[in-house]
C-alpha cells in the first residue's frame, strides 16, 4: 500500500526542530521559514526525514550551481579523500589549489585574467568583501567607500556598512560613517519616480555630479562596490548601459570599482560572470557561493596594479580548503564545458516569459524581473492605487503566505526585496524542462490560491 507523503509520521522531524528551536540563537533564519528536516538530496530534489520531497529553488542561496550531490562534485571530493591529500595546510600551494586557480582564471572576463591576482579569503563571501575594502584602502591611501541602496554584501562590519538593510545596521552605532550610498536603478520602484531608462540616466548623472561637486560632501573614496544584479535587494538587474557609465565615471576619477559576484557568478545570470553582460572590466571581483562546488570557499580577484599589501595583511586559518577547491574546480570546469551558462540564459528567459504572462490573470504579481536563473516575482496589493511609476504597494503578508503555500506543494522558494515581498527563484543550472514546468505550476497555483483567499469577495 502506498502512503501519501503528507500522511507519514513527522515525529522525528518535529523533535529535531524543537531541539534546534530551544538551542539555536534568535538570529536563525531559514529554519523559521522552512519547518523541514532535510535528510537526503539529489539534483534539484530534497527529501525530508518524513519522506516528503521538495523541489529546491533556493539552492543554498545560489551556492548549488549543479544542485545537490552532483556526480561530478561527489567524484572530485571522493577522489581527493582517497588520494590522501592534506585537507588543511593553511595557505600553502597544493595541486588542488593550482587546478582550482587555473579553472577560475579560465572563466574570467577577457582583459582581466591576464592581469589578475587572486587572494584566498575566509570561507564566506563577506570576508572577501572585507579583503576587497582593505586592499583598495591600502592601495589608494583613502578611507571612504561608495555603495548603493538595496545592496547586500555580508554581515561582518565593513560588508554590513556597505549594505542597504536598515534593520541589520541600526543596532550597530556608527557602522556606516565612511560609506556614501547612491540610488540604484530599480525601474519598478524608481528612486527618482520616473522609471525605465530615464531613471538609470538620472542615477548615473547624480553619481557623477555628486562626485564632482566640491560641496557635495564626498571625500575621494577608496572604492565603489556594487552588484550587477542585486540579490537580497529583490533581484534587480543593473541596466548594461548604466554599468558601462558607472565604469566610465569611476575610471575617470581614479575610483577602483569592486563588483560583488558572490551570488551572480558561475553562470547564474546567463553569463559566467554577471559583468560580462555589460562588457565592463572591474578592478576587483568578489566571489564565493558556487565557486566551492557546494563547499565553503571565497576569493578576491583583482588587477595586479593594486597588489600593494604586505604579507599577512589579510589572513585567516581557513583561507580555502582542499575539498572545496577540488569540488570548485570540478564545478567550474563542468559549467563551462557543458554549456550550462547558455542553458541558464535560455531557461531563465522562458521562465521569465511564462511568469510575465501570468500578470493579467494574477494581478498580485506586480513585477517579474531578473537575469538567467536568478529571478524575482514581486507581489503587491492589486487593489491599491499605483504610484507615478505604476507600482502598487508591496504585499509582504501575501508573500509569506505564498512561500508557505509553495512549501505545502513541495516547492522551496525564499523571499527578499526591499519589503520582503519578492519571491526569489534560484534553481540549479541543471534544472530539467520537466522541473521547470513543475516549479512554474506549483508557484502559479500557490499564488492563485493565496490571492483568491485574500480577495475582498472570498468567503471566510
Amino acid at each position: 500500500m502506498t502512503v501519501h507523503p503528507a500522511e507519514r509520521t513527522t515525529t522525528g522531524a518535529a523533535e529535531i526542530l524543537e531541539r534546534q528551536r530551544s538551542r539555536e540563537s534568535s538570529a536563525r533564519t531559514y529554519a523559521r521559514s522552512f519547518p523541514i528536516v532535510p535528510a537526503r538530496a539529489e539534483g534539484m530534489w530534497v527529501e525530508g526525514t518524513d519522506g516528503r520531497r521538495y523541489l529546491d529553488c533556493l539552492s543554498g542561496a545560489g551556492t548549488l550551481a549543479l544542485g545537490h550531490n552532483h556526480p561530478v562534485v561527489r567524484e572530485a571530493i571522493q577522489r581527493t579523500l582517497d588520494s590522501g591529500a592534506p585537507l588543511h595546510v593553511l595557505d600553502l600551494a597544493t595541486p588542488e589549489k593550482d587546478r582550482f586557480t587555473d579553472a577560475l582564471f579560465a572563466t574570467l572576463p577577457r582583459g582581466f585574467a591576464d592581469r589578475a591576482r587572486v587572494h584566498f579569503c575566509g570561507p564566506a563571501g563577506t570576508d572577501a568583501v572585507e579583503a576587497a575594502f582593505k586592499l583598495m584602502q591600502t592601495a589608494t591611501g583613502r578611507r571612504g567607500l561608495l555603495s548603493f541602496g538595496g545592496a547586500y554584501h555580508g554581515m561582518t562590519a565593513g560588508a554590513l556598512a556597505a549594505s542597504g538593510g536598515v534593520a541589520t545596521r541600526t543596532p550597530v552605532p556608527g557602522i556606516a560613517a565612511d560609506v556614501t550610498r547612491f540610488p540604484y536603478p530599480y525601474p519598478y520602484r524608481c528612486p527618482f519616480g520616473v522609471g525605465g531608462e530615464q531613471g538609470a540616466r538620472l542615477s548615473s548623472t547624480y553619481i557623477q555630479r555628486q562626485l564632482d561637486d566640491p560641496n557635495g560632501g564626498i571625500v575621494q573614496p577608496a572604492a565603489m562596490i556594487l552588484e550587477a544584479v542585486q540579490g537580497e535587494g529583490g533581484v534587480v538587474p543593473a541596466p548594461d548601459d548604466w554599468l558601462r557609465e558607472v565604469r566610465r565615471i569611476t575610471a575617470q576619477r581614479d575610483i577602483p570599482l569592486i563588483v560583488d559576484e558572490v551570488q551572480t557568478g558561475v553562470g547564474r545570470t546567463g553569463a559566467f560572470w554577471a559583468v560580462e553582460h555589460s562588457g565592463i572590466v572591474p578592478d576587483a571581483m568578489v566571489m564565493s557561493k558556487a565557486i566551492g562546488g557546494s563547499l565553503p570557499l571565497a576569493v578576491l580577484v583583482y588587477h595586479q596594479d593594486y597588489d600593494g599589501w604586505l604579507p599577512g595583511a589579510h589572513t585567516g586559518t581557513f583561507r580555502g580548503n582542499t575539498l572545496a577547491m577540488a569540488a570548485g574546480a570540478a564545478t567550474l570546469e563542468y559549467v563551462a564545458g557543458q554549456g550550462l551558462v547558455e542553458r541558464a540564459a535560455t531557461v531563465g528567459a522562458l521562465m521569465t516569459a511564462r511568469l510575465e504572462a501570468l500578470r493579467t490573470a494574477l494581478p498580485a504579481i506586480g513585477d517579474v524581473r531578473g537575469r538567467g536563473l536568478m529571478l524575482g516575482v514581486e507581489l503587491v496589493d492589486p487593489e491599491a492605487e499605483p504610484d507615478a511609476c505604476g507600482a502598487r504597494p508591496a504585499d509582504p503578508q501575501t508573500a509569506v503566505q505564498v512561500r508557505a503555500a509553495c512549501l505545502e506543494r513541495g516547492l522551496i522558494v525564499e523571499l527578499g526585496g526591499r519589503y520582503d515581498a519578492t519571491v526569489r527563484l534560484l534553481p540549479p543550472l541543471i534544472i530539467s524542462d520537466e522541473e521547470v514546468e513543475a516549479v512554474l505550476d506549483r508557484l502559479t497555483d500557490a499564488i492563485a490560491t493565496v490571492t483568491a483567499l485574500r480577495s475582498p469577495g472570498a468567503s471566510a
